[in-house]
């Protein structure tokens, strides 16, 4: 043999085994950061009919860490130290806080209590439910946050063929936002990592673009983008009425319904929206689109599709949740999207029925002052690109190592598993 192939050899073995150790430590230090952990984890039921609540806000104390309960009501919270309590706030329900031990922070069994509002608590100064929501409108600068903001997500998006997921996707993702007194014009998410699966099948490829993806939270912010889900304009054409109070956590709410009542030349919202009583703050929206003019609703929804490919609206809905703090300074954490719609090829019998979902979770806020940068480079994600594009198909069981997340449901895991299987 050679000196040169006996280098070539000594070399590789060097580089090998080089890689091998670099592996071992990487595992080793990941392994020493979870057992630094603590996880609080658990399912969270109604204590009167037993059912799991989906959507659940889940803070630990002290750790400034968050996370939602999953369609099966279960949780995981990971932090960095042991929380004295793990707060459950719900809308109906009283706020739950619930205190930690050593050695009793797993497979929790959590009940919240609906909370019932006495008509003599009800104190409402106007019955003109428009200048309600014009009031806690003219109160967001002061409501919400007057500085930058760099926030930690979660999320997730869905699609589904008939009951049959088809792709999922998820990713870990910071969130930057500029003070409430500008709009989101300069606000930012940036992916830190993410993966994707999806089905093989052909049939289940469409090519359609619609509207979404992780920029999501920033479009659908009612605080910090009225003009997007709610305008005044918009408001004009709809009829709003004062509904029956609720109480999220321990404060009431004004819920204020809107009706869309006159037919204009693009598609109108309505739903719900949860304002504050006593600080007038936004503190859920749930807006679902008027399809009724397929054609409208496609323009709103879509973003292109292929030639041929009729596309028809089934359903447009959009939740988005806030949380107060204990300074009394309110912020988006949660969102939820949902759509539905039929797709069929022209001479095509049959029509595809399609469901996509996306969440989206502020886990854990980094950082705040004018100080703060938003996301730049590679991370950064524009409006117009596909999220599918930046993320690559990746196994490993401890992928999210130390990130919180939304917990997948049952039927979630099993669509994984099934993935998996036809991507490997």
């Amino acid at each position: 043999m050679s000196k040169e192939t006996l280098n070539f050899v000594a070399n590789n073995i060097r580089t090998t085994t080089m890689k091998r150790w670099t592996m071992i430590l990487a595992a080793l230090f990941a392994v020493l950061a979870m057992s630094a952990q603590t996880v609080v984890s658990g399912v969270v039921k109604d204590s009167k009919t037993g059912r799991p609540l989906p959507h659940v806000s889940v803070m630990a104390e002290g750790e400034d860490v968050h996370t939602v309960t999953n369609d099966d009501g279960f949780f995981t919270l990971k932090t960095s130290r042991l929380p004295q309590y793990v707060q459950l706030t719900h809308i109906g329900y009283r706020t739950l806080r619930h205190p930690l031990d050593n050695g009793t922070t797993e497979n929790l069994r959590l009940a919240m209590t609906a909370s019932s509002v006495e008509l003599r608590e009800v104190f409402v100064s106007v019955d003109d439910p428009l200048v309600i929501v014009k009031a806690a409108m003219s109160r967001i600068e002061r409501n919400y946050s007057q500085q930058p903001e760099l926030m930690r997500c979660f999320y997730r998006e869905t699609a589904r063929r008939g009951s049959r997921f088809i792709s999922i996707a998820e990713a870990v993702m910071d969130m930057y936002k500029t003070d409430y007194g500008h709009g989101p014009d300069h606000d930012a998410v940036g992916i830190l990592k993410g993966r994707r699966l999806m089905s093989m099948k052909a049939s289940d490829t469409l090519g359609v673009k619609i509207q979404g993806g992780p920029v999501l939270p920033l479009m659908v912010d009612v605080a910090k983008n009225p003009d997007y889900l709610l305008n005044m304009e918009q408001l004009e054409y709809c009829e709003l009425q004062l509904e029956v109070p609720v109480k999220i956590g321990d404060r009431l709410q004004f819920v204020v319904s809107m009706t869309p009542r006159a037919k204009i030349p693009y598609p109108m919202l309505g739903g719900r929206l949860y304002i504050d009583q006593e600080t007038l703050a936004f503190t859920r929206a749930e807006l679902q689109l008027d399809v009724s003019d397929w054609r409208r609703a496609s323009a709103y929804m879509l973003v292109k599709k292929p030639l041929g490919l009729r596309f028809r609206p089934r359903e447009l809905s959009v939740t988005v949740v806030y949380e107060t703090d204990v300074q009394g300074v309110t912020r988006m954490s949660y969102v939820r999207n949902q759509m539905r719609f039929n797709c069929d090829w022209h001479r095509r019998l049959f029509a595809s029925s399609f469901t996509t979902v996306s969440e989206m979770v502020v886990t854990e806020r980094l950082h705040q002052g004018q100080e703060t940068k938003p996301p730049r480079g590679r991370s950064s994600f524009g409006i117009k690109e596909r999220f599918y594009d930046r993320v690559e198909y990746f196994e490993d069981p401890a992928f999210w190592a130390d990130y919180n997340i939304i917990e997948p449901t049952e039927s979630l895991e099993n669509a994984i598993g099934k993935l998996k299987k036809k991507a490997g």
